[in-house]
C-alpha cells in the first residue's frame, strides 16, 4: 500500500517548511521535510571533522561520501513521528534546533549536491510514503525527481527581497535595508547553485502548480494549496 504525496518545491527561505506543516495539519496528513534529513548528513560531517580534529573543515570536500553516510547511519540518524510531522533524531535525542544553525546552513547546499547522498536520503523518504502514510513532502527536487508521481505538486517561491525579509524576520531580527540587501545576495548565490547543480537542480515540475507568495499572507497560501488538494483526495 502506498499514500497520497502532495509535493512543494521551491528555493530556500521561499516557506516550504512552514506551508508544508500547516497544509499537512489541515489535510490530516504528515509533514515530511527532506531538509531535515540533508540536514542531518551534514551535522553529521560537521560531528565527524570535529571528533578528527577537522574543525572549520567542509564535509562535503573533506570526507568520503561512503565515511559520511555509515557514520550517519551508525548515529542513527533518521526522522521519527512526532506530533502531525516527522523530527530529525540522531544518536538517539533530536536536533532540529541544531539542525538550523549557521555551520549548517552554510554547508548543506554542498552536502545535497553529492549524488550518493541524494540517494540514500530519497530512499528513505519513499519508504516512508511506500507504508502507506499520506504525506506533504517539502524540498527543491520533490516533484521531478523523488516522488514524480505525486498526487499534486507546488512550486512555491517569492521574490529574493521577501524571502530575505521573512527569514530575517525569523530569526527575530528588525529588517534593515543593509541586512535585507546581504541576504537577498546570499540567497540568490544559493538559488544559483541549487539551479545549476549536476544533480536534481532546483526547477519545478511541468505539471506543477506555480504559487507566488510575495504578496501573499500565510493564512491565504496555506488555504490555496488546500482547496487543489481536497478534491484529489476526496476521490
Amino acid at each position: 500500500m502506498s499514500g497520497g504525496v502532495i509535493a512543494i518545491d521551491g528555493p530556500s527561505a521561499s516557506g516550504k517548511s512552514s506551508t508544508a506543516r500547516a497544509v499537512a495539519e489541515a489535510l490530516g496528513f504528515a509533514h515530511l521535510d527532506s531538509g531535515s534529513l540533508y540536514r542531518g548528513v551534514t551535522l553529521v560531517g560537521l560531528r565527524e571533522l570535529a571528533r578528527q580534529g577537522l574543525s572549520g573543515k567542509d564535509p562535503a570536500q573533506d570526507l568520503a561520501p561512503e565515511t559520511l553516510l555509515r557514520a550517519a547511519e551508525d548515529r542513527g540518524l533518521m526522522l521519527q513521528p512526532d506530533g502531525a510531522g516527522f523530527a530529525a533524531y540522531l544518536d538517539g535525542e533530536p536536533v532540529d534546533e541544531a539542525l538550523r544553525g549557521a555551520e549548517v546552513t552554510a554547508r548543506v547546499s554542498a552536502i545535497s549536491a553529492v549524488p550518493v547522498v541524494r540517494e540514500w536520503i530519497n530512499a528513505r523518504l519513499r519508504a516512508m510514503v511506500r507504508a502507506g502514510q499520506n504525506v506533504v513532502v517539502d524540498g527543491r527536487d520533490i516533484g521531478t525527481v523523488v516522488f514524480p508521481e505525486a498526487d499534486l505538486k507546488i512550486f512555491l517561491t517569492a521574490s529574493p527581497e521577501a524571502r530575505a525579509g521573512r527569514r530575517i524576520s525569523q530569526r527575530g531580527d528588525t529588517v534593515q535595508p543593509d541586512d535585507l540587501d546581504a541576504e537577498a545576495a546570499a540567497l540568490a548565490a544559493r538559488d544559483h547553485a541549487d539551479s545549476t547543480r549536476a544533480v536534481a537542480p532546483l526547477r519545478a515540475a511541468e505539471d506543477a502548480v506555480h504559487l507566488d507568495t510575495t504578496r501573499m499572507g500565510f493564512a491565504e497560501q496555506v488555504r490555496f494549496i488546500v482547496e487543489r488538494a481536497r478534491p484529489i483526495f476526496s476521490r
